[in-house]
């Protein structure tokens, strides 16, 4: 069942009922671009509209990755109208997420670094691959970006206020081991069992009625979802401010340069 308007989301109906799946799909590295932000919530608005669907997996389409996170093109040598209507899609697409009505597990089989790590966190549940590739974690101290106070949020809310400092400052990417004993993820599987543990996980959330699940999820994620609200024209004035600075502005192309020397 396609939901997306283009290739690079899509959702399907599984053999177990209730149940859709979402793969990312832009590749190389599943960046999060201005379209595929916008696709993603309207994908997402019609499978909560759809009573059909009970719960999604979130997976990718791209071998080796879950999302390399924020799509730096969208940050780097654009206007500031260009940026504040990125960063609202950004904004957009976690409040969708992290109050969704629909039981949300990431099946992670990839790097899922910086905004594809801000994903998953904003699931009920994460499966991670047992592979030293998959590494997680919010980055954004290494490319000299502060990560803003609702990832924060998210991932204290994840792993614990102290835990969540170090990471954060230290731009920590975990392996899935240490993901696993911080409580980045909640289980690590084998590669080829990633999937088929989501699905067996998700059977588990949906014996729980819905009405209660919803209710219960929302009275525990809503005062972190509130503080955006209150703070979202602010929130949208500070990254703009940020990255229109000269010196992130000459980072953030250094560091395109390097990812196209590497390319090359």
């Amino acid at each position: 069942m396609a939901l997306a308007s283009g290739m690079r989301l899509s959702a399907r109906a599984l053999l177990r009922p209730w149940v859709a799946v979402m793969k990312f799909k832009n590749p190389p590295v599943n960046s999060l671009s201005l379209e595929l932000l916008t696709e993603f919530v309207i994908s997402l608005e019609k499978l909560e509209n759809d009573k059909t669907f009970r719960g999604v997996i979130l997976s990718s389409d791209c071998p080796g990755v879950f999302s390399a996170g924020l799509d730096l093109t969208e940050m780097c040598g654009r206007n500031p109208a260009h940026y504040a209507e990125y960063w609202k899609a950004v904004q957009e697409l976690w409040l969708r997420l992290y109050l969704s009505n629909l039981v949300l597990i990431a099946a992670i089989s990839g790097a899922c670094p910086a905004g594809g790590c801000l994903i998953s966190l904003t699931c009920d549940y994460r499966v991670l691959a047992d592979n030293p590739k998959c590494l997680i974690g919010l980055n954004e101290t290494l490319l000299g970006i502060i990560a803003p106070f609702w990832f924060r949020d998210t991932l204290v809310n994840t792993i614990g206020h102290r835990a969540a400092e170090r990471a954060l400052q230290l731009g920590l990417l975990f392996p899935p081991a240490e993901a696993l004993q911080v409580g980045m993820v909640d289980q690590v599987v084998p590669e080829d069992q990633v999937q088929s543990t989501a699905l067996s996980v998700m059977a588990q959330w949906m014996a729980i009625p819905d009405h209660a699940r919803q209710l219960t999820k929302n009275m525990m994620r809503k005062p972190t979802v509130d503080r955006l609200l209150k703070q979202r024209d602010a929130d949208i004035q500070n990254f703009v401010s940020f990255i229109s600075r000269d010196s992130i502005q000459k980072s953030l192309q250094m560091y395109l340069e390097k990812l196209k020397q590497k390319k090359g």
